[in-house]
């Protein structure tokens, strides 16, 4: 998706050769328009799944997610990574850890939001080791539910997330597939057409 990748470009930051920052148009401010796009383009690429559901983790990926499910009309569930005193015990729930925040996390939906009859569509920021991908679809088989697929706004494809999801016959789509963050420099598996 070239307006994405022109937002890696502009205003992302290298931080290490695994670190990439978005936080001035992804995960902290959010670039509005930018996401009302990824939206259109999730929506397009999974439009023959019968989505019945949008299911992500907070926070970072509310806002794709919540683009992605008002296109399709369709309600967005995010799983908490906190337990709030208005959720009981009557929950799905699964570990993820943040390779990022090194922390692990155990991340909860109730059992209201997903059941056996649904078909989900997971959307998360960013894909890298895929352990919240991974969390996500155990949270998604815990409910009976189907997984229709993986969207990922930004994948970093040198790490084994897309090998480990697509091992277990999921499908990924990734909006901007990044080859390495080396030297400071973001190359992409597909790079910008030139224009």
């Amino acid at each position: 998706m070239e307006q994405l990748q022109r937002a890696i470009i502009e205003r992302g930051s290298v931080l290490s050769d695994d670190v990439l920052k978005v936080d001035q148009f992804l995960n902290h401010q959010i670039d509005t328009n930018l996401m009302i796009n990824i939206g259109r383009e999730f929506v397009s690429r999974f439009q023959d799944s019968k989505i019945t559901k949008v299911l992500t983790i907070e926070s970072s990926g509310i806002a794709p997610s919540f683009m992605a499910a008002n296109e399709l009309d369709v309600p967005l569930v995010f799983a908490r990574k906190k337990k709030s005193l208005t959720v009981t015990d009557y929950i799905y729930s699964s570990g993820v850890y943040s390779y990022t925040k090194q922390e692990m996390n155990n991340i909860t939906v109730s059992k209201n939001y997903l059941s056996s009859d649904d078909h989900v569509l997971i959307i998360d920021d960013f894909l890298a080791h895929g352990n919240a991908a991974l969390g996500l679809i155990d949270v998604v088989k815990q409910a009976g539910a189907s997984v229709a697929g993986v969207g990922i706004v930004i994948e970093k494809s040198f790490q084994e997330g897309r090998k480990m999801l697509e091992r277990e016959g999921h499908r990924v789509e990734s909006l901007a597939r990044i080859h390495s963050l080396e030297g400071s420099k973001v190359s992409f598996l597909e790079e910008l057409a030139t224009k």
